[in-house]
C-alpha cells in the first residue's frame, strides 16, 4: 500500500479510538464463535435437538469462515474498505438475530454458517485496515491493539456464554450480541476512516499472492504454531486434570488469558523491530514448557506457571503472524492475510481432529510430546525464512512499497 493512503499520526499517536473498533470487530467474532459452547444444554432444549447437534453450529460457523472467504475477499478487492467492514458487522447484525429468534434447528445452522461467512471476511480485513491508519513504524502497534478483543474473547467467550445462559437465556445472549453490533456500526460510521479498495491493475491474483517468495513459510509457521497451541487448548480438560484440576479448568483457562492478554502489550512494542526474534523466542519457549510437560503435567504448580508461560507465548501471534504475512505479500496482503484465515481455522480443526486422536489411542500424556514435534516444525520453518517472511531488523527497513 502507498504511503498516500496512510494516515500520519501526530507523533507517536495511535488513533485509539477507530483502532479499537476493529478490536471490537475481532472481539464479536470470537464471542459468536464461541457462544453455543457455553449454551449447549440450553440451546438443545430451546431448539429439541441433542447437545451434540447444537455442537455442530460451531462447526458451521468455522465451515462458513473457511469456504467464503478467499472468494469473498477477492470480490470485494475493489470495494471501500469501510462499505466492506461495515458488511460484516451488519452480517453479525442479522444472523446473530436470526439465531436469538429462531425455534428451528436447520434455520439457526445457516444463520451460523453464515455469521461464519461475515465473520471469515472480517478477519481478511482487520489486520490490513489497521495497517493503513499509521505509517509504517507504527504498523505493528497498531495491529496489536486491533488484535487486543482476541485474546479478551477467547478467555472470557466460553464462561461468558454459561453465565448469560444461566442469568438470561440463550436466546437473550445472543440478542445482546445483536445490540452490541448496533452499538459497534455507530463507531465505526463515527471513528474508522475510509480507504478506497483497490484498483483493478493493482490487484494481484490468487497464485501469483500465494508464489509470493517468503509467504508460504509464513503460512507454514501459522498452521505448525496453531495446530499445537489447539491439541492442548481444545482438550486442556483432560490434560490438566493429571493434576487433579479438572474442577478447575475456568482458573486454568483465566490464566491463560490473563498472560496472552499481557503478551499483548509485550508485542505491540517489539513487532516493528524485532519481530523475527518475537516469533522465534515465542516457538522456542512454547517447546521448552511443552517438554517441561512431559515430566511435570501432575504437578498442580508446574500446570499454573507453565499455562501462564504458554499464554505469553502465545498472546501476540496473531499479531506477529499477521504482520509478517502483510509485509511479505506487500499489495497482495489482502488476499493473503484471507489465507491466513484458512490456515488459522483448518489448523484449529486439525487441532481438534489430532489431539482426538492421540487422546484415544495414546493417551493424554502423549500431547507434550506431539506438541515439541510440531513445534520444532515450525521453529525451523521460521528459522529458514530469513531472506524472506521472517526477516531480521525493523520492519520500515524492508515493507515494501514505503
Amino acid at each position: 500500500m502507498s504511503t498516500s493512503t496512510t494516515i500520519r499520526a501526530k507523533g507517536d499517536r495511535l488513533p485509539l479510538a477507530a483502532l479499537l473498533a476493529l478490536a471490537m470487530t475481532g472481539f464479536i467474532c470470537i464471542i459468536t464463535e464461541t457462544l453455543p459452547a457455553g449454551l449447549l444444554l440450553q440451546m438443545a432444549q430451546g431448539l429439541d435437538v441433542s447437545t451434540s447437534l447444537v455442537g455442530q453450529t460451531v462447526t458451521a460457523y468455522a465451515l462458513g469462515s473457511l469456504l467464503a472467504v478467499i472468494p469473498l475477499t477477492i470480490a470485494t478487492q475493489g470495494w471501500r474498505r469501510r462499505n466492506v467492514l461495515l458488511l460484516t458487522i451488519v452480517g453479525f447484525l442479522v444472523f446473530n438475530s436470526i439465531t436469538a429468534l429462531s425455534s428451528n434447528y436447520w434455520l439457526t445452522l445457516v444463520a451460523r454458517f453464515l455469521a461464519g461467512v461475515a465473520a471469515g471476511l472480517a478477519w481478511s480485513l482487520l489486520a490490513g485496515y489497521a495497517r493503513r491508519m499509521v505509517p509504517v513504524r507504527q504498523q505493528g502497534k497498531a495491529l496489536a491493539v486491533a488484535m487486543v478483543g482476541t485474546p479478551i474473547a477467547l478467555s472470557l467467550g466460553v464462561p461468558l456464554g454459561t453465565w448469560l445462559g444461566a442469568a438470561i437465556g440463550w436466546r437473550s445472549a445472543f440478542a445482546i450480541m445483536s445490540a452490541l453490533t448496533l452499538v459497534l456500526i455507530v463507531w465505526v460510521l463515527a471513528k474508522v476512516p475510509d480507504y478506497p479498495g483497490q484498483a483493478s491493475h493493482e490487484r494481484l491474483p490468487l497464485r501469483r499472492v500465494f508464489t509470493t517468495p517468503g509467504l508460504r513459510p509464513v503460512l507454514g509457521v501459522v498452521i505448525a504454531w496453531m495446530l499445537a497451541h489447539n491439541i492442548l487448548y481444545t482438550y486442556i480438560a483432560p490434560f490438566v486434570a493429571q493434576a487433579g484440576l479438572a474442577a478447575h479448568v475456568d482458573v486454568v483457562l483465566l490464566i491463560f488469558g490473563l498472560a496472552a492478554l499481557a503478551a499483548i502489550a509485550v508485542v505491540g512494542r517489539l513487532v516493528d523491530h524485532y519481530l523475527r526474534a518475537a516469533v522465534l523466542g515465542s516457538l522456542a519457549i512454547f517447546v521448552v514448557v511443552s517438554l517441561l510437560f512431559i515430566w511435570l503435567a501432575r504437578v498442580p504448580a508446574a500446570v499454573y506457571v507453565g499455562v501462564a508461560v504458554w499464554g505469553l507465548t502465545f498472546g501476540g501471534a496473531a499479531t506477529l503472524l499477521q504482520t509478517a504475512l502483510a509485509d511479505t505479500a506487500g499489495d497482495g496482503a489482502d488476499v493473503a492475510l484471507s489465507m491466513n484465515v484458512v490456515a488459522w481455522n483448518g489448523a484449529i480443526a486439525g487441532g481438534g481432529i489430532l489431539g482426538g486422536i492421540l487422546l484415544d489411542v495414546l493417551g493424554v500424556t502423549s500431547f507434550p510430546p506431539a506438541l515439541v514435534l510440531v513445534l520444532i516444525i515450525g521453529f525451523v520453518i521460521a528459522w529458514s525464512a530469513r531472506t524472506h517472511g521472517f526477516r531480521a531488523g525493523a520492519r520500515h527497513t524492508h515493507v515494501p512499497g514505503h
